[in-house]
C-alpha cells in the first residue's frame, strides 16, 4: 500500500460540513516550506481527491493550512477585528506508507483535530 492524505473539516458550530474552504499542504524542510498542493472543500467538506495522494507520497514533516477566516467571513460571521481564527497551521509528520486522514473540527473560536482513519 501506498501512503497518502486525506483531510474534512467539520464546522461544529453550524453542525454541518465546511464547504469552500480553502486548503494549503506544504512540505517541510530545513530550506522552509515548499506548496505541494492547494484544494478547496467540497459541500461534504472533504476535497474532491487525496491532498497528498499515492503517487506523490513521501515520508516527511508537512503542514496544512486550513484558511477558515475566509470561510467563515463567507458565512457572514464577525468575531471583531483582527478575526479570532484566520488561518489555521497543522503540523505532522508522515513516517510510513499508510492512509494519513487529518481532519478539522472547526467553531469561531476554536478548532481540535486528531489522526482519523
Amino acid at each position: 500500500m501506498a501512503g497518502y492524505l486525506t483531510t474534512h473539516v467539520l464546522d461544529t458550530a453550524r453542525g454541518a460540513p465546511a464547504a469552500g474552504m480553502s486548503i494549503i499542504l506544504y512540505r517541510l524542510s530545513r530550506d522552509g516550506r515548499m506548496e505541494v498542493a492547494r484544494m478547496v472543500t467540497n459541500d461534504d467538506g472533504r476535497t474532491d481527491a487525496p491532498i497528498l495522494p499515492e503517487g506523490a507520497f513521501e515520508p516527511g514533516e508537512y503542514e496544512l493550512e486550513f484558511h477558515a477566516g475566509a470561510y467563515l467571513e463567507s458565512l457572514g460571521v464577525r468575531s471583531g477585528a483582527p478575526r479570532f481564527l484566520d488561518v489555521i497551521p497543522i503540523r505532522f509528520g508522515l513516517s510510513e506508507a499508510a492512509h494519513y486522514h487529518v481532519p478539522l473540527l472547526l467553531s469561531p473560536f476554536g478548532y481540535s483535530t486528531y489522526r482519523g482513519s
